[in-house]
């Protein structure tokens, strides 16, 4: 079981704290860059991979960067041939909003840290102690100072895992108007029991690579899920070739993104992001108390690791799409009827 003393002690001294000039200035700055990228899906997917690109150590960043181009595709989906068909806009619209609140708030909270890691980098001290003015859990500023002194990759990973779940957990699973109008409608039960979401990892020579999304309300399996699809992202056996595909596709939000690699000739079926969706203005998030005091005793459990042995039955190219295929005939069968 987690000690709570250890996140009491780094609480009483974020109270007791008083910065320099010079601590006020990455502060702002830090702010200014966070909301800078944080307008919408395409921007914040590109400055996770930027930073991979930077700090390889730091693989949570490209986990960020290639789950962020799922999520950019499930939008898109929602205005593309067959989603239109399937629902009114009244019903797409708030599925898509939560996709867009809980990538909004991710980023909010997640960037500002790799920003500061890299600012302790470029000044060889640790700085993690300024996470507090981004009301990041002392839990992350605990990791970050473990990271620092081990640099134990695979853990930091996890932490961030952890960290990012809990923090979507009432702002997004919780919140009542998306319960009723996204989590309590028969389109998303639909989609859970059928499997029909995935969260998908392709290379350029048109393999995919995942795990369908099953039970996303609990907070278990979504934290289970990010240690697969991370253990699954640095398999020695497929890590280039996602690295790769990362390198030399630019991220539009279409599925096309990925389509092209799969069959020549296939036409595009979805929009690109920036063409069909507006920037969204968020509300600022409320202070609250920090989530590692209610869920400290779960911590240890959450931090069990995950195996991933690549083989053929991992390539799940011809299953999704026959997924694909089965929900279009579906959509094509309730549009006749």
């Amino acid at each position: 079981m987690e000690h709570v003393s250890l996140y009491v002690q780094i609480e009483e001294r974020r109270e007791k704290y008083r910065y320099s000039f010079q601590e006020n200035k990455f502060i702002t700055t830090i702010k200014k860059n966070t909301a800078k990228y944080n307008i919408d899906n395409i921007s914040r997917t590109k400055a996770y991979a930027a930073f991979y690109n930077r700090n390889p150590e730091i693989r949570w960043a490209f986990l960020a960067s290639m789950v962020s181009r799922n999520a950019g595709w499930n939008m898109t989906d929602l205005q593309g041939r067959w989603f239109a068909l399937a629902l009114e806009w009244q019903k797409r619209f708030p599925i898509f909003l939560t996709y867009e609140m809980a990538n909004w708030l991710i980023f909010n909270d997640a960037f500002p840290q790799l920003l500061l890691y890299e600012l302790s980098i470029y000044y060889n001290k640790p700085l993690f102690h300024l996470l507090k003015e981004f009301n990041v859990s002392c839990f992350m500023e605990a990791e970050w100072q473990y990271f620092w002194e081990t640099g134990d990759k695979e853990r930091l990973v996890t932490s961030l895992i952890i960290n990012e779940q809990n923090l979507i957990q009432e702002p997004v699973l919780h919140n009542k108007r998306l319960k009723r109008k996204v989590f309590g409608t028969s389109v998303y039960v639909f989609q859970d029991l059928g499997h029909f979401s995935c969260v998908i990892f392709p290379t350029l020579d048109g393999r995919l690579y995942g795990y369908s999304v099953h039970g996303f309300q609990k907070l278990d399996n979504r934290i289970e899920l990010g240690k697969k699809l991370a253990s699954l992202l640095f398999s020695d056996e497929v890590n280039d070739s996602f690295y790769n595909f990362s390198l030399k596709t630019e991220h539009t939000g279409s599925r096309f993104d990925y389509e092209q690699y799969l069959h020549e000739g296939l036409y595009r079926e979805t929009p690109i992001l920036r063409g069909v969706y507006p920037i969204i203005s968020h509300a600022k998030v409320k202070a609250k108390d920090d989530w590692v005091f209610g869920q400290a005793k779960h911590i240890s459990k959450w931090r069990s690791p995950v195996s991933t042995v690549i083989s053929k039955e991992m390539d799940i190219t011809k299953w999704f799409v026959h997924k694909q295929h089965q929900m279009h005939s579906l959509i094509a069968l309730k549009n006749w009827l």
